[in-house]
């Protein structure tokens, strides 16, 4: 159970950005996460096993923090938890295949819930999967602007001091809002309606904002 203080708090303050500064929203979002044993767990395995620029990212932040606010269980509708990481000296599989298993294996209770992705290496298999090029990235952190929603681009690590760092491009007052903005930076409407339809069925109280061709960038 989470301390009243989290659980209770009026989280419309935090969506409110003419009224809430972004480092309001920040330290609240790391007070919470610090708060949830199995996203802690996630952090410090990271952190102990050294990963190169290794993030927790996306769902298992913002879906973590939609539950808290609509009080539901706090693993409710998370598919899994992705780790990224970002190293550039060995490209092939098998060598990111050896960190899925060792992280797999220091989290033996969430096991294949957790999902781990070396940036570095996306662009080697993007294109094929799904159909569309995807340019090299320099670090982790780089992926977060190329999500299908801002709302998804989110990530939280520990410092080398063990506190809590947030990054979050577009700002984390959607998260709070449970508003679903998508991201032009790619052209994938249909990535946004499929995440968006799934997410909806799973907490109705989410504000869906339609995709806008007129607002793909050029």
């Amino acid at each position: 159970m989470l301390p009243s203080a989290v659980s209770n708090f009026d989280y419309n303050i935090l969506a409110d950005t003419a009224s809430t500064e972004e480092t309001t929203r920040l330290k609240h979002l790391a007070a919470l996460l610090q708060e949830i044993p199995h996203i802690m767990d996630i952090l410090k395995c990271i952190k102990d096993l050294d990963l190169r620029d290794g993030w927790l990212v996306s769902g298992g932040i913002y879906q973590t923090v939609w539950n808290v606010i609509t009080d539901r269980p706090l693993t409710h509708g998370i598919k899994d938890y992705d780790v990224i990481y970002y190293d550039g000296r060995d490209l092939s599989y098998e060598a990111e295949d050896a960190v899925i298993q060792q992280i797999q294996s220091a989290l033996p209770k969430l096991g294949e819930l957790v999902e781990v992705r070396n940036q570095a290496r996306v662009h080697l298999w993007y294109e094929q999967r799904f159909g569309r090029p995807y340019r090299a990235l320099d670090c982790a952190m780089d992926s977060l602007t190329t999500y299908a929603s801002r709302t998804h681009a989110v990530a939280a690590r520990l410092g080398d001091d063990g506190q809590m760092i947030i990054h979050a491009p577009f700002g984390l007052a959607n998260i709070f809002a449970m508003r679903l903005v998508p991201n032009y930076f790619q052209p994938n409407p249909e990535t946004h309606s499929e995440k968006a339809a799934r997410m909806k069925a799973l907490w109705p109280e989410l504000e869906v904002i339609p995709w806008d061709d007129t607002q793909m960038l050029a």
